[in-house]
Parts: structure tokens; C-alpha cells; sequence
């Protein structure tokens, strides 16, 4: 984070409590700049975003239809590298311009084929109880079957950061090598305006995504959502602060503006809490994404074993349809440690507890 804000394009920083390291700029690090993006301060899957739908359906279901539940998810996403749809799902995000750059117009087809499914590493699909303790959402206090989601861009976001990536740090050979993955694109010039144009596009076709799971889930079992609220973590945006208008990178990092709903996971077996924004300054209108990781997969790969996994989501009451133990809940940080260390950041207003979790199989390397 210090090597960031010793950018010269660099204006401020922070760092949020689920902060670790990650390419470029930390996992949980906020970077705002002047007039240039940085694409590893973007992240490797552009847009990846979290999206929940609470339906009108009885917590209940969680014991009484746990089975139609997990087909429903089985159905309706899929998970892994390359993982893709036989029938293609329709959506108006592929009539968006695809042209902006020649790698997404090269790679329009595969994301079609690619849309409504959900990668790899940390991405999830899972159905758990939502709990409201008072009405401020809107809907009447009580428990909930709700659908949390969590996945970006897929193969043709990460293209998009690879090439871009390079094309940077091409761009800016006079950085020393602790500076290099942090090598941005002048939004003045052709190519800062192509990164830009296509790291939008990937925001709307990971919104797609969510959208597209959600949508088909919820179909599939005739339930009706009362409330959703979604929001990207790896994205940079035009805002103004301190007066001035800066390119604000969020790596890992919930937007938090004054009023502004989002969603912050913790982990198979932790909470997932539903926040509103305070309007920090000193974090630039940003909170965590998450809980963050507390080792690196490798070490929780050498670390754990599937017997202590199978019991703690036992004793959680949590059903694994499959996941890699890289994604064991012990490998993460203490989501509520983490939400007392950003109570002047965001507001919580409720929770979702998870009971039926699926991820890419543990063969599968990570996407985020």
C-alpha cells in the first residue's frame, strides 16, 4: 500500500480490515489517482461482485425442500475454469458494443457461453437464512430463505486484465520492480480509454451474471424476491473528493457511501452481512468486501484436512455441495472481528447466515 501511494499519479490511500496481499495493490486497498487507471489496483477478475435476493419463501425450506434447493443451484449456474452453458442464456448485456476493444470483440463468444455461470477459487453460490431484527429494510422483522451469490467477469474479464496489465507496464519501463504491477494508463490516452471502456462492459456483463442466476434460481423455484441488493468490489469509479474529481480504485473493497446498501461475506460457515454506508472520508466511502484471507490458499491447502472441515460445517449446520479446502472458513479472518474494526465505516443491518454452500471443485485453480 505505501508502494501505491508513492505512485506520482497517486493522490490517496486506504486500507480496509480484511486487507492481504494480493498483485499490485492489496486485497482491500482503496487507491485514488489522477486522471489514470491502474489495472491491477481494478484486479485480475474485473467486477467481481456479490448479489443477495430474499424471497418470500419460509426459512423453513432450508430442512423441508434442502433437496429442490441444491438442485435449483446444480440447474441453474455452473462452476469452474471454462465452465460454460450447452443452451446459451439470453441477456441484453451481449447487445451491448463488444468492439470497444479487440480483446472483448475477440472474446464476445466465449463470454456468451460463459454467462450466468460462476468461476472458480472464492466464488460461491449458496442459500442461507436472512435475518432483519427491525424494519428498516422495508420488509417486516424476521428470518428469511435468501440466495447470496458471488462471482465477476469470467474468462473474458481476466483477459481483459492480462493484456491491459502488460500493456502498462510496457507503457512505464522506468518503474522499479517493486512499483511495476502498478503501472497505469493515462485516461487521456487511446489506450486508458479502451482499458476503461472495456472494464465497464465487464461490470455490466458480471451484473449479468448475477442477474442471470438469480433470475433462473428463482424461477426454477417459483419464489418471488422482496428485497436484493448487489455491488461490485473490484472496479475503479469517477468520484470527487477533497473537491476534485479522482479515479477511485476499490480492490477488494465495498463501496460505503452515506446511505449506500452492500454486502460484506465472511465465509462457508460465518456470516455474511448486509451494511449501509457511513460516507467515511478517511476511507474514501469504502469497507471491506469480506472477511480476507487470514493464509494464503497454499498454506490452508498444507494446513487443514477435510475432517476438520466436515465437522465444523457440521456443527454450523452448513451442507457442502463441493468446494476446495483452500476455502476452508478457518482460513479467513473473523468476519465479525473485522465488522467491530469498520463500525465507523458501516452500519449493519442485517445477516445471513449460510446452510447450503457450492464452489468450483477443489482440482479447480483460483479466478480472484
Amino acid at each position: 500500500m505505501v508502494n501505491a501511494c508513492s505512485l506520482p499519479v497517486a493522490v490517496r490511500g486506504a486500507l480496509m480490515p480484511d486487507a492481504h496481499v494480493g498483485y499490485g495493490l492489496p486485497i482491500g486497498g482503496v487507491l485514488a489517482t489522477r486522471n489514470a487507471v491502474i489495472p491491477y489496483a481494478v484486479g485480475v477478475d474485473i467486477a467481481c461482485r456479490v448479489k443477495l435476493s430474499i424471497y418470500d419463501v419460509p426459512v423453513a425450506a432450508l430442512e423441508t425442500d434442502a433437496d429442490r434447493l441444491k438442485r435449483a443451484i446444480e440447474g441453474e449456474t455452473r462452476f469452474g475454469i471454462g465452465a460454460a452453458f450447452k443452451n446459451r442464456r439470453d441477456h441484453d448485456v451481449m447487445d451491448e458494443n463488444w468492439s470497444v476493444t479487440e480483446t472483448t470483440r475477440h472474446n464476445k463468444d466465449k463470454a456468451w457461453s460463459q454467462l450466468g455461470t460462476s468461476g472458480s477459487g472464492n466464488h460461491f453460490v449458496e442459500f442461507g437464512s436472512f435475518r432483519v431484527a427491525h424494519d428498516r429494510l422495508g420488509i417486516p422483522a424476521g428470518d428469511y430463505l435468501a440466495l447470496l451469490s458471488h462471482s465477476g467477469s469470467r474468462g473474458t474479464g481476466a483477459l481483459v486484465a492480462g493484456y491491459y496489465s502488460k500493456l502498462a507496464r510496457s507503457l512505464h519501463p522506468e518503474l522499479p520492480k517493486e512499483l511495476a504491477q502498478l503501472a497505469w494508463l493515462d485516461l487521456d490516452t487511446e489506450e486508458g480509454r479502451e482499458y476503461w471502456a472495456a472494464m465497464e462492459l465487464m461490470g455490466k456483463y458480471a451484473a449479468a451474471n448475477h442477474a442471470l442466476i438469480h433470475r433462473h434460481v428463482s424461477r426454477n423455484l417459483g419464489a418471488r424476491v422482496i428485497l436484493d441488493v448487489e455491488n461490485h468490489h473490484n472496479f475503479a469509479w469517477k468520484e470527487v473528493h477533497d473537491g476534485k474529481e479522482l479515479i477511485v480504485h476499490r480492490k477488494g473493497a465495498t463501496p460505503a457511501g452515506a446511505g449506500v446498501l452492500g454486502v460484506i461475506p465472511g465465509s462457508m460457515a460465518s456470516p455474511t452481512y448486509l451494511a449501509r454506508g457511513r460516507g467515511s472520508s478517511a476511507s474514501m466511502n469504502s469497507a471491506s468486501h469480506g472477511a480476507g484471507r487470514a493464509m494464503s490458499r497454499t498454506q490452508a491447502k498444507a494446513t487443514f484436512r477435510w475432517p476438520q472441515l466436515k465437522t465444523l460445517l457440521d456443527e454450523r449446520g452448513v451442507t457442502l455441495m463441493s468446494a476446495g479446502l483452500d476455502e476452508a472458513p478457518m482460513a479467513y479472518k473473523n468476519i465479525d472481528e473485522v465488522m467491530a474494526a469498520q463500525a465507523d465505516l458501516v452500519e449493519t443491518l442485517a445477516s445471513f447466515a449460510p446452510r447450503i454452500v457450492k464452489m468450483a471443485p477443489g482440482s479447480e485453480p483460483p479466478e480472484d
